[in-house]
């Protein structure tokens, strides 16, 4: 059940804290906990690092690079309080890397995303000034065929009139069902909306106890 809006008042403001920087996957195998997940993923040079550094509040939790596709690893974000991870996978769709390179990155990816029991949702990341990208379709149609949830995302909105952000949520909402939220890490539009997202999709499952009957309670013992 969503929280209400007295309850997101509430809440403290989530901080985000690196757990871990995995490179093989020996090392994604190895790094198991049971806090709930939620991956972020997109195209090389889609502006991963600085929206993670937005929703952060910092300036250099994540390393922003100007060479499109230099992350090379998963890193694991906690999110305090609220106890889940955002999960910061390799770009995608970089053409200039090596075949191999290229090759390894995908072979993460794709474990990550199919053998994690944990994972939530997926935070899809779409730079709003270009036109759809097979890679983005792509990755969205994986997902749908997991029955993983999307967060779609234009990110680098400030680049684009409010035209343009229209009919780029229009097109990808047409596409994959579900209406991006529109960010720019630079002005802050959008990090309070995509917080609320993310925090809800990461709140970990209430297990219900089941109610007492007289069969089952001690007093009912004769």
């Amino acid at each position: 059940m969503p929280d209400t809006p007295a309850e997101k008042n509430t809440r403290p403001a989530p901080t985000l804290e690196l757990l871990a920087t995995l490179y093989t996957l020996d090392q994604l195998k190895n790094a198991v906990h049971d806090m709930p997940q939620i991956a972020l993923a997109g195209r090389s040079n889609v502006g991963k690092s600085s929206l993670i550094n937005a929703l952060a509040r910092r300036k250099k939790l994540a390393k922003v690079s100007s060479e499109p596709g230099k992350t090379r690893s998963v890193n694991l974000f906690e999110v305090k309080p609220d106890g889940f991870c955002l999960t910061d996978l390799p770009g995608y769709g970089y053409a200039r890397r090596g075949h191999e390179e290229r090759r390894s990155w995908a072979e993460l990816i794709q474990n990550y995303l199919e053998k994690t029991p944990t994972l939530r949702a997926l935070a899809l990341l779409i730079d709003c000034r270009i036109p759809t990208q097979e890679s983005d379709r792509v990755m969205a149609d994986f997902a749908k065929s997991r029955g993983l949830p999307i967060i779609a995302v234009l990110t680098k909105a400030d680049k684009c009139t409010l035209k343009e952000r229209a009919a780029q949520q229009k097109a990808w909402q047409k596409m994959i069902g579900v209406k991006p939220i529109t960010v720019s890490s630079v002005t802050k539009m959008g990090i309070d909306e995509l917080w609320e997202r993310l925090r809800e999709a990461g709140k970990p499952e209430v297990i219900e106890e089941p109610e007492a009957t007289p069969e089952n309670t001690p007093d009912s013992a004769e």
